[in-house]
């Protein structure tokens, strides 16, 4: 009994000691590990000392003759030789004359992952998911993917990659709108010491990638989807532990799970990077983006989000501007880029956004360090570029406990370099990762350039040396003219050469020593006689100047200014609000006024302020104000022409037609402020549109009412306040009659069908709102310490779609519906009387004098177009008296466009009211500014010249329903966003600037730099029936 007590208290003493000995380890051992080794283990006990370096710890922080000990992989100290205490046998390595950095950080890559194929194209379409276990409805969001579970490694990549100085990556698989894990790995060989972190980050993009479902085809679609899931997951979390999740949705756990992650988004160009930030700000997410090269256009938008942008450094190719006449395939756009995007980091980190660099794009990782310098011969200031290869990334994913520093604990990743990093004469000589080396140039290497004195024998000759390690070339100089060359081999300090006589060849070996100021050995001639020889250096070699070469130096042009919006007919400056008086004019009120002559209007502050003959700005805007006199005399003045139909500056897609509804996508979320038709139809006097989702399906999007603000954010274009609207649909393309033979598989497929979808969805939607209503209910009964105890009702799940659709019931959104047919307009307006629930409007309404009647008992309004007709079956009773007929009838009648080329010259549509229907003048006017203005609800604010209004107005040179007139000025919110003037002068900057940038980018390729050709860009000119998968 006392033997095993004794024995107990001994085992008890020795497992506290080992216990207490595991405790203090600061490095692990790297043969403390859970696979058995096939022979004797390397116990690694041997440090290594990297000292006499400038060692750069971080981006503020440089020790001059450091010293740098790494140990088992990790930093174990850094600091003066006196500050550092090396413990036990070490390696040290002499450091003189070179800098340590930080290896690379990248939070951008797939390194080591299998490479995403593209979806097959099919002529069927897929509706639904075809993967399978208990996973979400959308292969587009698949959270449960897991990198780390994929990543193999690749020998070749990684040596690359530790080439470029790049030592540890942020990877995951860039494939769907919500991917998955990313992981962050080094590049070694070993895939367990390669993985830092399994889990490291949870990533998104608005690309749907490889899966074939048709939904989402757009980028509004990939948007609703993304913050339904947001949603989805929200009530899933909260539902499923209480059984009512309606089963397991491993897609909605994995998302929920990884939403402790760092979220970073592959966004790309700056207005994607909006859009990200602004689902984000919903959810309170805060992305990491990953930006395209062109968020300098809009720096400072992008600073007021307070995301971190990822930036990557392909920088466009020069084109071959060679060819006048293709040359013109190039746009300003396009020309403009190539010059500012290397200043893009520059310009973010000037406007105080984050940043991080990434090799994503780059031909090799090995172009990475090359690409940054560049951005520091921007402006951009050393410290950052170094921070933003290094530290910052580090800290954005939370790793700075692992990577980005030289500091004690962390992975010994340490570039060695022989001066400093962004010097353009610096290289990268050894890349230490996980403490072990990658040696891009031998620091020991012997350097054999020079003029050499060689005896062979009784011989001897002069020997010349050129080259660079494993590269030397050799020369014999017989004479000032004639040379020969010679074979020679260096292996460490053994040279082998072949001496080429008459005789034969003599074969020479022998050693360099004295930093090969001395080489000696023995020769063989062709007779096989041995011979002495030696070489001494009498002369270093340095690059010759080529005389011919053109030495002179060329003043580099200045850059360019960043314009607003970035493309043609943009300003340096964003638009302003001003203080105008236009005198003497015929003004179109388009009130009960009517038409006044010899009028003038005050605009101030983005208002209408008065209206009347001979006006004294300074009663009205003070006596010190400042304003603009422009004469009105022989002109007229109309309110800005407003379309209610028009599909311009949308990006990525006009129709989200996979299902037979559609409502919870917004055009409002794919604007494209950058759209040149913007000008174009300030030009023709439009200042307001309704943007419709297009016609593929029975209930559509959500619509956008925009203000043409010319050179603002695409958000600052949105009708602050307007009533929201929807677009529904009816007719042909609905039912998909002319979509091909293929394309019978969605529901509807017949009129009665398309009745039918509009029934189940009101139902639907009814009962949702229902729901939501017993819901707040139920919640008012709850006691307070109920609620904070969690005894409460589980929320209805929200549904984005049924949102939309329970508003319109409750009306407080607003149908805008696209028609042709009587029978059908007839069967829509019977819905809705049945439903409980009034239509707004039926745009381009062509067989509308059938049902005028029918349409005013209703109370909805008509938007016609004037007389475009034939274009298909449907529309084959259409009359160009269409708009007399509703007019006449009572009914608010509009004129719209539904094509960016007729909305240039709404005003002649107007006019055909006037010819076919003999329609009063001003009465024409008005159904393309206040009818539509009345249409949209937004009659109180714009769509007249009337005091306290918008100052959306537009300066004729004639009379506006005229074939002869002319826009002379467009005023927006009391900004002049066109006017003649203005107009010429923006084409002779565009001229001048297409002629500067052009010089520049020809003469500023390199000697064999391969040119792109230029080559003309369609975009999408999109239309109620335009099909489009533009969101790969």
């Amino acid at each position: 009994m006392r033997n095993y007590s004794i024995s107990r208290v001994f085992l008890m003493l020795i497992t506290t000691t080992f216990n207490t000995v595991v405790s203090l380890a600061q490095t692990p051992s790297q043969h403390s590990s859970t696979f058995p080794v096939n022979g004797t283990v390397d116990k690694h006990l041997v440090r290594t000392v990297l000292e006499n370096a400038t060692v750069h710890v971080d981006e503020n922080t440089v020790i001059v003759n450091g010293t740098v000990v790494l140990f088992r992989g990790l930093i174990e100290s850094v600091g003066s030789p006196e500050e550092v205490v090396v413990n036990g046998p070490a390696i040290r390595l002499d450091m003189s004359g070179y800098h340590l950095y930080p290896s690379f950080v990248d939070l951008h890559s797939s390194y080591g992952l299998p490479k995403v194929k593209p979806a097959e194209w099919s002529r069927k379409p897929q509706y639904e998911s075809d993967k399978k276990g208990a996973y979400g409805w959308n292969q587009a969001i698949r959270p449960e993917i897991n990198s780390a579970e994929a990543f193999t490694v690749d020998a070749k990549k990684s040596k690359e990659y530790r080439t470029a100085g790049i030592g540890a990556m942020l990877i995951h698989i860039p494939d769907g709108i919500s991917r998955g894990t990313g992981s962050l790995v080094m590049p070694v060989d070993n895939p367990r010491d390669a993985m830092l972190r399994p889990e490291a980050s949870a990533h998104f993009s608005f690309r749907k990638g490889s899966s074939k479902q048709n939904y989402p085809s757009s980028l509004m679609g990939s948007i609703a989807l993304l913050r339904q899931t947001y949603y989805d997951a929200l009530w899933y979390s909260e539902a499923s532990p209480l059984g009512l999740a309606g089963g397991t949705n491993l897609s909605l756990e994995a998302f929920n799970s990884n939403a402790s992650l760092p979220q970073i988004f592959s966004a790309g160009s700056w207005k994607d990077i909006l859009r990200a930030t602004t689902v984000g700000d919903e959810f309170e997410v805060n992305y990491i983006v990953l930006g395209g090269g062109d968020s300098y256009q809009r720096a400072e938008a992008i600073y007021s989000t307070g995301t971190t942008v990822i930036v990557p450094v392909n920088y466009p190719a020069a084109y071959d501007l060679s060819d006048p006449f293709l040359s013109r395939f190039v746009s300003l756009t396009e020309l403009k880029h190539w010059e500012l995007a290397p200043s893009n980091a520059a310009y973010l980190n000037d406007a105080g956004v984050t940043i991080c660099f990434t090799s994503e794009g780059l031909k090799s990782p090995s172009d990475l360090l090359p690409a940054v310098r560049k951005s520091v011969e921007c402006g951009l200031p050393v410290d950052v570029a170094l921070a933003s290869l290094t530290s910052t990334p580090a800290s954005t994913i939370k790793a700075s406990n692992l990577v980005g520093s030289i500091n004690p604990g962390l992975i010994a990743n340490v570039i060695v370099m022989d001066g400093p990093i962004f010097d353009s004469e610096s290289k990268i000589i050894e890349h230490w990762v996980s403490g072990d080396p990658t040696i891009l140039v031998d620091r020991q290497a012997l350097d054999l350039s020079g003029n050499y004195n060689v005896t062979v024998g009784a011989n001897s000759f002069e020997l010349e040396v050129k080259g660079s390690t494993g590269k030397w070339k050799a020369t014999e100089l017989v004479n000032d003219t004639t040379t020969k060359k010679l074979d020679l081999k260096l292996d460490d300090r053994t040279v082998v050469m072949g001496l080429k006589r008459d005789e034969g060849l003599i074969r020479m070996t022998g050693n360099v020593w004295m930093d090969s100021r001395i080489w000696e050995g023995t020769a063989m001639d062709a007779k096989g006689n041995s011979l002495e020889w030696s070489a001494v250096k009498t002369e270093v070699l340095t690059e010759p100047v080529d005389e011919k070469a053109d030495t002179t130096e060329v003043a580099h042009l200045e850059l360019g200014a960043i314009t607003y919006p970035f493309t043609a007919y943009g300003s340096t400056e964003s638009p302003v609000k001003e203080n105008v008086l236009i005198e003497s004019a015929t003004v179109w009120t388009c009130e009960e006024e009517g038409i006044l002559e010899e009028t003038d209007v005050l605009i101030s502050d983005g208002k209408i302020i008065a209206v009347g003959m001979r006006l004294q700005p300074q009663e009205w805007i003070g006596a010190n104000a400042e304003y603009t006199t422009v004469s009105g005399r022989g002109k007229h003045i109309t309110p800005g022409i407003i379309d209610e139909h028009s599909h311009i500056m949308i990006e990525r897609g006009v129709n989200e037609g996979t299902q037979a509804s559609s409502a919870e996508v917004w055009i409002g979320s794919s604007l494209n402020s950058e759209d040149v038709n913007i000008y174009r139809q300030l030009a023709g006097g439009v200042t307001c549109a309704q943007l419709l989702h297009g016609s593929a399906n029975p209930i559509g999007g959500q619509s956008a009412i925009v203000k043409f603000r010319w050179g603002l954010l695409p958000n600052d274009l949105l009708y602050q306040d307007a009533s929201p609207f929807i677009k529904f649909a009816l007719g042909e393309n609905v039912k998909q009659s002319n979509w091909g033979d293929l394309q019978t598989t969605r529901f509807p497929q017949t009129r009665m069908g398309v009745e039918q979808v509009f029934y189940d969805n009101f139902i639907r939607a009814r009962e949702y709102g229902q729901a939501q209503f017993d819901y707040r209910q139920a919640m008012r009964k709850v006691k307070r310490r109920d609620i904070l105890k969690g005894n409460f009702p589980l929320a209805p799940r929200r549904d984005l779609e049924l949102d939309a659709l329970n508003e319109i019931l409750n009306e407080e959104r607003f149908i805008t519906c696209h028609s042709y047919r009587q029978d059908e307009i007839n069967m829509l307006m019977h819905v809705a009387d049945s439903m409980g629930f009034r239509l707004n409007t039926f745009t381009h309404i062509l067989e509308g004098y059938k049902v005028a009647d029918k349409m005013k008992a209703h109370g909805v309004g008509g938007s016609t177009f004037s007389d475009w007709w034939a274009y298909k079956y449907e529309v084959k009773d259409a009359i160009p008296y269409n708009a007399a007929v509703l007019y006449n009838m009572g009914i608010t009648t509009a004129i719209n466009s539904d094509d960016a080329e007729m909305g240039r010259r709404l005003n002649q549509e107007a006019a055909k009211a006037v010819k076919y229907g003999q329609v009063p003048q001003e009465e024409a006017l008005k159904m393309v500014t206040l009818n539509p203005a009345k249409l949209l609800h937004i009659d109180h604010k714009t769509g007249s010249i009337k005091k306290g209004k918008d100052a959306d107005v537009v300066i004729w040179d004639a009379n506006p329903l005229s074939m002869d007139a002319q826009v002379v000025a467009t005023y927006v919110d009391g900004m002049c966003l066109f006017s003649l003037e203005k107009d010429k002068e923006l084409r002779e900057n565009i001229r001048l600037e297409r002629a500067r940038l052009t010089e520049k980018m020809m003469t500023s390729a390199e000697p064999g730099e391969k040119l792109k050709k230029p080559s003309e860009r369609v975009r999408p000119h999109y239309h109620c029936d335009t099909l489009t998968e533009e969101n790969r």
